[in-house]
């Protein structure tokens, strides 16, 4: 069987990265870990093996549209109301 690198794959684990970060920054470095936990959980939507596995499971896929707004919902909660910035400075502090 041969298995080939999309760029929908690329992306989808690049964000998934991304908001895996934002979900363990979330729940070791600040009194919220609830939110960090529930971020995390959400980043595995983006991985392709979750996705697929969840197509298995369901008989349906995941449309791209729900993954953006996903994406979108994480941003904002992490940049605006999670102030993730700040909680990036207590991290490299307390190293």
């Amino acid at each position: 069987m041969e298995r080939t690198l999309n760029i929908g794959s690329i992306i989808g684990s690049l964000v998934g990265l991304i908001a895996m970060a934002i979900g363990i920054i979330n729940t070791f470095w600040v009194n919220d870990p609830g939110y960090g936990i529930f971020i995390f959980l959400l980043s595995l939507v983006y991985f392709p093996q979750a996705a697929s596995l969840f197509k298995k499971v369901t008989g349906r896929s995941i449309p791209l549209l729900v993954k953006i707004l996903l994406g979108l919902f994480i941003l904002w909660t992490a940049l605006g109301v999670g102030e993730l910035f700040d909680k990036i400075d207590l991290m490299v502090n307390s190293f």
